[in-house]
């Protein structure tokens, strides 16, 4: 390849590395993943920095640019800047501005904080979101006899508000909960009429996993909200979304997560003409 068939912009680049990203050596391999999960940093970072955080040399970022057909890694790491050029000013800048003010309280900057976080999830997923992968989610949750929910740690309140939200609107739901350790009888009982609709964000809860793998492999559909392409529950998923949150001082937003489970739930009740108790959902 030469580099005037590189691709010049994101979405073009995101679609390559994953396209190769299986056949890459093993150094090239960690660094698509850390480029793909961390965008902003390689768009920010220096080259020193971002090949400590993915821990790789920095001769590897070079390798790794070129082998997309860049002539080197700042070539390639312009395309990532191009992604960030319309935002009039980065939540980073809005916070260091405010760190800087003095008379800033601190309980203030911690919610201005969060809601930045907040927006810049939100506003990255409605960026990535493909409608007709949506729709095809909807439809494949809108048409399963009973749709069981799992989602452990972080991703729990998530799960827990679809199986309150599907109840309520009397769409048949299992949350799995592990509670008593039958989580797998209880995923057990899904079939190919069923669906399995799993959270589990980085690092990947074992259970999450391994319960989804066990019903993918018996022919259940599983519909996945995670954080990477390269996360270890999209080889078992019939459809996945790719959900990647913002976080303050190492706290990562839930906004776009959850926008996307509202969306997700209130879509499967309108298919299945359930919306007559969407007004009891407070």
């Amino acid at each position: 390849m030469s580099v005037t068939d590189a691709p010049r912009d994101f979405e073009a680049l995101r679609s390559m590395i994953m396209e190769r990203a299986q056949n890459l050596p093993k150094r090239l391999a960690q660094v698509a993943v850390y480029a793909l999960d961390n965008p902003d940093e390689v768009a920010f970072g220096t080259a020193a920095s971002i090949a400590e955080a993915a821990d790789v040399q920095p001769s590897t970022l070079v390798r790794f640019a070129q082998s997309l057909g860049f002539n080197g890694f700042s070539d390639l790491q312009d395309v990532f800047r191009s992604r960030l050029r319309e935002r009039v000013i980065s939540y980073e800048e809005r916070l260091s501005h405010l760190r800087a003010d003095s008379k800033a309280h601190k309980a203030a900057m911690l919610f201005q904080g969060f809601a930045e976080a907040s927006e810049k999830s939100i506003q990255d997923l409605r960026n990535r979101l493909d409608g007709e992968r949506l729709e095809q989610a909807i439809r494949q949750l809108a048409k399963a006899d009973r749709i069981y929910i799992i989602g452990q740690r972080r991703s729990f309140p998530i799960t827990s508000y679809m199986a309150y939200a599907f109840g309520k609107l009397g769409i048949k739901n299992q949350l799995i909960s592990g509670a008593a350790g039958l989580a797998a009888e209880e995923v057990g009982f899904a079939t190919a009429q069923d669906a399995l609709l799993a959270v589990s964000f980085t690092p990947y809860a074992a259970e999450t996993l391994r319960l989804a793998q066990a019903a993918g492999n018996r022919g259940v559909p599983v519909v996945t909200i995670t954080d990477s392409a390269f996360s270890p529950l999209v080889p078992a998923s019939k459809i996945w979304f790719e959900v990647t949150e913002s976080h303050f001082e190492g706290f990562r937003s839930m906004a776009a997560t959850m926008t996307l489970a509202m969306a997700l739930t209130v879509g499967v009740a309108e298919r299945r003409g359930k919306t007559d108790g969407m007004n009891v959902l407070y």
